[in-house]
């Protein structure tokens, strides 16, 4: 897509860090039918794998200070949220209590019984949260539309947790995998373009340490895509913003071919604590972030989904 594109030439730290969070799953391909166009795809496992190494040690992305100066700033994935639809009704196999539970974050499972259950809340208070069914994502006018278009939602995860009781990105999956096994299973073929996760960066340390540099408490909050189908919109966008075409980054860059990797780059993003230019150094910068966030406005409501962290990212003052 057009935001994404960029020279190669003097990168800039919002640029280095999109590129340096985009997981990029092993690709296969499923045998290819008589007059039918070959599908690629990547398993959920794979790309649970990308995280591996970033949640244990942390993601770190070269930032240039104002002062000319350059720091090596380090983040944590924590899973936000995630959404499952799948293309055909009971496509997963469950327990009929598959429903995972939670301190203080929404998870649940479209088992059979269909129920979530009460949790208590932190700081003495609490929340009963009401049954769910997939026709929750839309008003009854459109239901139907809706789940033609969305598939059905299979799973749904939102964390509400702070950030100091959360676990790692891959901690957490397996966590979520314990009752929903699908989520070391699935294929993005199996999934409807509806499906998506959120992924909240963190900032843990910088080295070497530096003083009043406030951007560098930044976080992120970045949304990708789980389906094959969307991926080959996010993939084939709009490129016609873009002024340096013939030096622009190539998703599928060489080592992804070669590998059979496809990369997923956020579709969407917002941010916590921005408050100085580090990462909108250019106007180009500012336009992309602009984008981003309206796009991951645009992609909740269409959903209808109340995003904990992105309420948190967009109405926190700094």
């Amino acid at each position: 897509m057009w935001w994404w594109c960029s020279s190669t030439k003097g990168r800039s730290n919002l640029e280095r860090f999109l590129l340096g969070i985009t997981p990029k799953p092993s690709l296969f391909s499923l045998p290819q039918e008589q007059g039918k166009e070959e599908i690629d795809y990547f398993r959920l496992p794979d790309l649970w794998d990308c995280y591996d190494e970033l949640s244990a040690y942390g993601f770190g992305t070269q930032v240039d200070l104002n002062n000319g100066e350059t720091v090596m700033q380090y983040y944590v994935p924590y899973l936000s949220a995630i959404q499952i639809y799948t293309n055909k009704p009971g496509l997963i196999s469950r327990n009929q209590s598959d429903v995972v539970e939670s301190e203080s974050s929404e998870c649940w499972s479209d088992s059979e019984s269909e129920k979530l259950l009460s949790r208590s809340m932190s700081n003495d208070s609490s929340k009963t949260w009401d049954a769910v069914s997939e026709d929750s994502v839309s008003d009854p006018d459109g239901a139907l539309l809706l789940k033609d278009r969305l598939g059905y939602l299979d799973f749904k995860f939102i964390e509400r947790d702070p950030p100091y009781k959360r676990v790692p990105l891959t901690d957490k999956i397996s966590e979520l995998a314990e009752k929903y096994p699908a989520l070391m299973t699935l294929r993005s073929v199996d999934m409807s373009p509806a499906s998506w996760m959120a992924v909240a960066w963190y900032p843990i340390y910088h080295i070497p340490t530096c003083k009043n540099e406030k951007d560098l408490t930044t976080a992120f909050l970045t949304y990708h895509t789980l389906s094959s189908t969307f991926q080959d919109n996010v993939v084939e966008g709009d490129q016609s913003n873009n002024k340096d075409q013939e030096e622009e980054v190539d998703l599928f860059d060489e080592e992804s071919v070669m590998n059979k990797r496809i990369p997923l780059p956020p579709f969407a993003l917002t941010s916590y604590k921005m408050q100085g230019d580090l990462w909108g150094q250019t106007g180009f910068d500012n336009d992309r972030l602009g984008y981003l966030q309206s796009a991951a406005d645009s992609w909740l409501k269409q959903l209808n989904v109340d995003h904990h962290d992105f309420n948190f990212f967009l109405n926190s003052s700094f």
